[in-house]
């Protein structure tokens, strides 16, 4: 029998907020230590972008099934299973003694995240029927995704400081155990099971679409785009991803129904919400490299910019969730896509050798309000888009749009900056130098060469750096041009019908 939820609790609003801020959390925490990361293992910049990307990967790829699977059996049992497959994941990497065993716990952890991010949501969509209430509601929820990527660097920045990196996973061990307690004693539970069916042949080909596109990307720059591993993969991701398509088109119950596309603030929401969040993480991947792997500064100075950039929502918290009931969506992703395109060309022309926080404070600060503007407005313009049977559905697949961007964003710059730096370097290095290099890429120069190959490879990284972060930022314009041509104020719950693939009950 399907539970129903007159309104939204409390008890049940703070567990969900604690859901997806442990799931957020982890996102985060690797940025402060991926030069800990890179020299502890010996990694490549490949290497390191698989950090995050092993995390966010099966995150992007199982969230539309998971919406299915909590509408059919309750989504509160989600959220406590989503905690402790998190907290398990996460303890592997707290303990990884290689990169490889850390790319484990990081893919198990993101599989846990996958039943946190549509679950959570779902939750408060199913007890919000009136769009002023859900507004307020989505909006703390929004809030406390930028919270916790702010604690996320400050505890991993401050724990490799004075212990080893590895610390820094603990936190998430513990907070995926309280989700899960908290979830168990404190959410009531709702369902939607009409109409629904777990969707295998759309879970299979998203998944080997999804993942051979991915690995095709990040590899695509060590091995050369051209070879045939690359070429296979990019292939292969291009005809499963048109095997998603032909089987959604087919499905009685399918995991996204495609007439959401039809909609046209929801398909600019998923555009916005891949730009968006691509070039915000490729920014971000960009600020942890260039800090820490290639200027070598402390986990706990690497983190300030993006602890400076993720407590900028607690200037906003008070107004925020007026400003999403009194201003349209597309207002507010203009208004954050922009300065976040300003502060990603201003990271781009500091030089490399910048270190000073003051110099980074004013970027930051573009990108903070950005984000949490882009965040906030972007689940409102998706949700409230749609008709209200349909909102458990647009909800994850604006959920796997969002972190498959934040996934694509090392991915794409880490193969844009390490080929760029690797082409910079052309004929500047010489014997042993040259030798490591062509093995191992700029970022091993930059830390084992002599004097003045480090010299030419912080150089040569600085170029590639810039040429990334650009790419953000014009990543960050295309979606405010999306945003003005085609978000617009919905009518779709009065004019849209759909079969009941709910969130709300």
């Amino acid at each position: 029998m399907t539970s129903v939820l007159k309104r939204l609790d409390r008890g049940t609003l703070i567990a969900c907020c604690l859901a997806v801020a442990a799931a957020q959390l982890c996102i985060t925490v690797p940025s402060p230590i991926n030069g800990e990361i890179q020299a502890a293992f010996g990694a490549s910049g490949s290497q390191v972008a698989w950090v995050t990307s092993a995390f966010i990967l099966p995150t992007a790829i199982l969230e539309l099934n998971f919406g299915v699977v909590g509408d059919l059996f309750g989504r509160k049992r989600l959220l406590v299973l989503g905690g402790l497959v998190l907290a398990l994941g996460e303890l592997l990497n707290a303990t990884a003694q290689s990169i490889t065993m850390l790319w484990v716990g990081q893919a198990l952890a993101g599989i846990g995240a996958a039943a946190l991010f549509p679950s959570s949501l779902a939750v408060i969509a199913a007890a919000t029927p009136d769009e002023k209430d859900r507004a307020k509601a989505v909006s703390t929820w929004a809030l406390s995704i930028s919270l916790a990527s702010a604690a996320g660097p400050l505890s991993s920045g401050v724990l490799a400081t004075v212990a080893d990196f590895r610390w820094a996973f603990v936190p998430p061990v513990l907070l995926g155990l309280v989700v899960a307690v908290t979830s168990h004693l404190m959410v009531t539970d709702s369902k939607a099971p009409e109409g629904r069916a777990l969707d295998w042949p759309g879970q299979i080909t998203v998944a080997v679409g999804l993942t051979a596109l991915l690995w095709g990307i990040i590899e695509g720059g060590e091995r050369g785009w051209s070879s045939p591993a690359i070429v296979g993969s990019l292939t292969l991701a291009a005809v499963s991803l048109v095997a998603f398509v032909v089987a959604e088109k087919r499905a009685a119950s399918p995991m996204f129904n495609l007439d959401l596309l039809k909609i046209p603030s929801f398909a600019a929401a998923a555009v916005v919400a891949l730009a968006g969040m691509f070039g915000f993480i490729g920014t971000a991947y960009c600020v942890s490299i260039r800090l820490g792997a290639v200027m070598h500064l402390s986990a706990l100075r690497a983190g300030m910019p993006f602890v400076i950039l993720q407590l900028v929502p607690l200037l906003l918290a008070s107004v925020l969730s007026r400003m999403l009931t009194r201003v349209e969506p597309r207002w507010l992703l203009m208004g954050g896509l922009l300065p976040m395109a300003a502060g990603q060309f201003w990271i781009a022309a500091l030089p490399i050798t910048t270190t000073s926080l003051a110099a980074f404070i004013g970027p930051v600060l573009l990108l903070g309000v950005g984000f949490i503007c882009v965040v906030s407005s972007l689940t409102s313009a998706a949700v409230n888009a749609v008709p209200l049977n349909m909102t458990g559905m647009a909800s994850g697949a604006t959920s796997l749009v969002r972190e498959f961007g934040q996934g694509l964003g090392p991915a794409v710059i880490s193969t844009v900056a390490m080929s760029a730096a690797s082409a910079a370097l052309v004929g500047k290095l010489s014997g042993a130098d040259a030798g490591m290099e062509a093995a191992a890429g700029p970022l091993a120069v930059v830390n084992a060469g002599s004097d003045s190959a480090r010299a030419a490879a912080q150089t040569a990284l600085g170029h590639g750096m810039a040429v990334g972060v650009v790419i953000c930022g014009c990543a960050s314009l295309l979606g405010a041009l999306v945003t003005l041509l085609l978000v617009r104020r919905s009518t779709a719950r009065s004019t849209v019908a759909a079969p009941a693939q709910a969130a709300s009950v």
